[in-house]
């Protein structure tokens, strides 16, 4: 293990990386990489129509080539409809419906290389395609009030030979004794815990210390998505 226990790996955010879509972001976090698109579609589900509320969604895949073993295409098992899940739970958290009005903005997370922590990634670089698609709406004289409550980002952390760790890669998460992801806002609002020990348990020390690590890294990640955001406006890392 080359990084301190509370050390992320390197994160890129690069915007505007796919021109078709309303909001675009690939997000890299050390070797993993996910194209996060987001897409704004002036209709509502049936279920939600008569709400007047907007909503947003996403959708989770890794691509054949994310893993060493091809990925059959379109093999969307229970752990991608569980990640998807927690990305939009994860996305909506920071919207005003609000002031979104009767439109959905569908957010596609596609993973390209996957080394760890692709479901952090996915929230994170998720909201950052979301930011842009919703900026672009209200550019386009769509919105009227403010829709983005906070920041929302994730990171995973957990108990790797004993001691908590943060940003886990594969190596580390096969290996880990406690595999946990924390998403959280911009407040320093908690919006989803996943933890579980992998056949063992652990102390309440021990999580108080791995919500300190991750609060710490999702400040830093929030700090990128930022800079990625004013970089956009600019023309810079596209």
């Amino acid at each position: 293990m080359s990084r301190r226990p509370g050390q992320l790996r390197p994160v890129k955010i690069r915007t505007g990386f796919i021109d078709s879509a309303d909001g675009s972001a690939l997000i890299e976090v050390g070797r993993t990489r996910v194209l996060c698109n987001a897409t704004a579609i002036e209709d509502l589900p049936d279920w939600r129509k008569a709400s007047g509320l907007g909503w947003v969604t996403a959708e989770y895949a890794m691509l054949p080539a994310s893993v060493p073993q091809r990925k059959p295409r379109g093999d969307r098992d229970g752990r991608s409809a569980e990640i998807q899940r927690i990305v939009g739970r994860s996305l909506r958290a920071a919207v005003d419906m609000a002031a979104l009005g009767p439109r959905t903005i569908y957010v596609d997370c596609d993973v390209l290389q996957a080394d760890g922590g692709t479901r952090a990634a996915s929230i994170t670089g998720g909201f950052v395609a979301l930011a842009l698609a919703i900026r672009k709406l209200r550019e386009r004289g769509l919105l009227k009030r403010r829709v983005l409550k906070c920041h929302v980002a994730a990171v995973s952390v957990g108990i790797v030979e004993g001691r908590p760790r943060l940003d886990l890669d594969y190596t580390m998460d096969s290996r880990a004794d406690v595999d946990m992801n924390v998403v959280m806002t911009d407040a320093r609002k908690l919006v989803e815990i996943q933890g579980t020990a992998e056949g063992g348990d652990f102390t309440r020390e021990l999580l108080d210390d791995m919500l300190d690590l991750a609060a710490r890294a999702i400040r830093r990640l929030i700090a990128r998505q930022r800079k990625a955001l004013r970089e956009h406006g600019k023309g810079v890392g596209r």
